[in-house]
């Protein structure tokens, strides 16, 4: 491209948009790349303090933003994104469906790495809803080697950069513990609250028991949501370190693995999440902390939308959530869009 005074650009192809901002009006390109330059377009220019424009030259060598900006698209789009055309040089991701946000972070930290490109994402593991923006992309300047934007493809791979994963449809059981509530000497506070979370993803509780203070008799009842088919078993009441609550000791005797008791968030560290694995089948088994009944924001609100992905989560990413584990306790809660979790 080169630089020409815009009284001697007429006839000329812009190769850039133009956006002209006139203060509770408008911000928007007033002039499209490819606008042929017009003898009436001058002062409208000048009104927008362009004494001289940029137009295009073609250089075999260069790329235009927008066609830089078609190669991050082409590198992070997956499957369940829509794509906005170039505007500006930039380019929007948007969600076709509900699902949780994934990146792979040291890949895109690379593609960023090598300069003049910027690519932003929502955060990690972040749930959307349909038509939520997930990541914005561009080139910084106007033209960009070819070379760099082949080096960002191949730092890139073959696979795309984002994932918007789906939820599952799943049947989910709940072990509610405790003599009291067995016995009727309390009420059950906490199956409801349960309820309304598997409710925000169009889940249903399809089997729920109640379960005493002896740990075989709440094992059995896992053993028997495991056989009629859930695909996952959330247990609730005695998870603290009492002598007298014994579900984590139930729910390790029914399990394959334990990932782990015990995560750095606050409110839920006591938490536990387990797996069941027979015949390729693998069924996450949680012990949710009391905070869950009464804190609006928990552990469980971190870790659901995963496990309705059908992720086997990892003890090491449960470990990294320390770093904005404390949930602030804000007078109005807006999770997920805070660093809680994240």
């Amino acid at each position: 491209m080169k630089e020409i005074r815009v009284e001697e650009a007429v006839g000329q192809v812009l190769c850039h948009d133009l956006t002209q901002i006139i203060k509770g009006v408008t911000k928007e390109a007033r002039f499209r790349k490819g606008h042929v330059i017009k003898e009436e377009d001058i002062p409208v220019l000048r009104s927008m303090g362009k004494d001289h424009i940029f137009v295009w030259e073609n250089d075999d060598t260069k790329l235009h933003e927008d066609e830089a900006a078609e190669i991050l698209r082409e590198i992070t789009q997956n499957e369940g994104m829509a794509a906005t055309e170039p505007k500006e040089g930039k380019i929007e991701l948007t969600a076709l469906h509900d699902g949780l946000f994934h990146v792979d972070e040291e890949r895109l930290a690379a593609v960023n790495g090598l300069g003049d490109i910027a690519i932003a994402t929502i955060p990690q593991n972040f749930p959307v809803k349909k038509g939520a923006k997930l990541a914005g992309m561009r080139v910084i300047p106007l033209v960009i080697g070819k070379e760099k934007m082949e080096e960002a493809r191949e730092l890139a791979g073959d696979k795309p950069l984002l994932e918007l994963r789906p939820y599952q449809s799943m049947k989910v059981g709940v072990v509610t513990t405790g003599t009291e509530v067995l016995e009727g000497r309390i009420k059950d506070t906490f199956t409801p609250v349960i309820e309304g979370k598997l409710k925000a993803f169009g889940l249903t509780m399809d089997e729920h028991r109640l379960s005493d203070d002896v740990m075989e008799h709440t094992k059995e009842k896992i053993e028997e949501l495991l056989a009629l088919g859930m695909d996952m078993v959330i247990c609730t009441g005695g998870m603290s370190v009492d002598p007298d609550d014994r579900t984590p000791a139930a729910i390790r005797a029914a399990a394959s693995r334990v990932v782990t008791y015990g995560v750095p968030v606050l409110p839920g560290a006591m938490f536990l999440l387990a797996y069941y694995e027979k015949e390729g089948r693998r069924v996450p088994i949680i012990g949710l902390p009391g905070c869950v009944m009464y804190s609006a924001i928990t552990i469980f609100d971190m870790v659901l939308p995963r496990l309705l992905t059908g992720e086997d989560i990892p003890r090491r990413d449960l470990d990294r959530l320390g770093a904005g584990g404390l949930c602030m306790n804000c007078k109005t809660c807006h999770y997920p869009v805070c660093a809680y979790g994240k």
